[in-house]
């Protein structure tokens, strides 16, 4: 019998003549599957894995090196079919073929593809929540987000985007560890919303009365990104407190972030009342002294004379 050498070539396979019906009939599936590799990659497949079982069939040499091409071309082309499932947005049926995918790897020793699949397999997943996300199916979202920190636990941007599907789905706390572990690799949009998220908690907080709570969020805010805002709800959870000298130190921070406010000369006015009522005359009288064409006016230049 000659010697049949496989290898694929301007998608062909060149067979030598051989005795066994078996082996022919391999070959020319082998063939029939690098030919369809360009337009159709599930034909392919399905005459690769059909060379594979015709070749099996067969014991002499050449049969045997058959198997062995088929072997390393199958576990590829599954891949290439994931691919085009992943380019057309089919992002399940492309996780269930990468599955497919490594196994077939894992059972012929492909280690190559094995670690391509693995390296896939969380992209996909990242693009399937994403999508979920823009959907606004934000507990499905969250569902892909956690099988990729899962996979990934280093990746950043995918800490973010769970960070924000849970936020979007009422997770407040669970998004803050989320996003909290996003900042930590480095993702500065992470900060920004942990210093949202912690805004709005403070208001909540300050709202229900729970004034100390409000304060502790509120500083956290701070700690991420400072803003007015931030400082003007803490000098209201101090006033609440009844710790007026707090009070002021917050609305001074307030008025030196956003010195331009449209609520400036409410602040001023306020600043100095508090400080006149808990006894402290020179904050007050600072204050007092820069309301001087405002609407409080004429109060802060009746209260500079009490002062004197």
């Amino acid at each position: 019998m000659k010697r049949f050498f496989v290898a694929i070539a301007a998608l062909g396979l060149a067979a030598a003549v051989a005795s066994a019906q078996d082996f022919n009939a391999a070959v020319d599936a082998f063939n029939a599957g690098a030919q369809a590799l360009e337009t159709n990659k599930v034909e392919a497949l399905t005459q690769f894995r059909q060379a594979l079982t015709l070749a099996q069939a067969c014991e002499d040499a050449e049969a045997a090196e058959l198997i062995g091409k088929c072997k390393e071309i199958i576990p590829g082309t599954i891949l290439s079919i994931a691919k085009e499932q992943i380019n057309e947005a089919n992002y399940d049926a492309a996780l269930a073929t990468l599955a497919e995918a490594k196994a077939v790897a894992t059972e012929y020793s492909a280690q190559e593809a094995i670690d391509e699949a693995a390296t896939l397999v969380p992209n996909v997943l990242l693009r399937k929540g994403t999508t979920l996300l823009k959907a606004k199916d934000f507990a499905s979202a969250v569902a892909s987000f956690k099988e990729v920190v899962a996979l990934t636990p280093e990746d950043g941007q995918a800490y973010l985007l769970l960070g924000q599907a849970q936020l979007q789905n009422g997770a407040t706390d669970d998004a803050i560890a989320a996003l909290g572990k996003a900042s930590e690799l480095g993702e500065e949009q992470a900060g920004k919303l942990l210093s949202t998220t912690y805004l709005k908690k403070g208001m909540g907080l300050l709202k229900a009365g729970k004034n100390a709570e409000a304060i502790e969020a509120l500083e956290t805010s701070n700690t991420y990104a400072e803003s007015a805002n931030a400082y003007k709800l803490i000098a209201s959870a101090y006033t609440k407190s009844g710790k007026s000298a707090k009070a002021i130190s917050a609305y001074k921070k307030y008025l030196e972030i956003s010195p331009d406010a449209k609520d400036a000369a409410d602040i001023n006015f306020t600043i100095a009342a508090t400080a006149q009522k808990s006894g402290d005359k020179a904050t007050a009288k600072e204050y007092y002294a820069k309301l001087a064409g405002t609407k409080y006016a004429a109060q802060a230049e009746a209260q500079l004379k009490a002062l004197k």
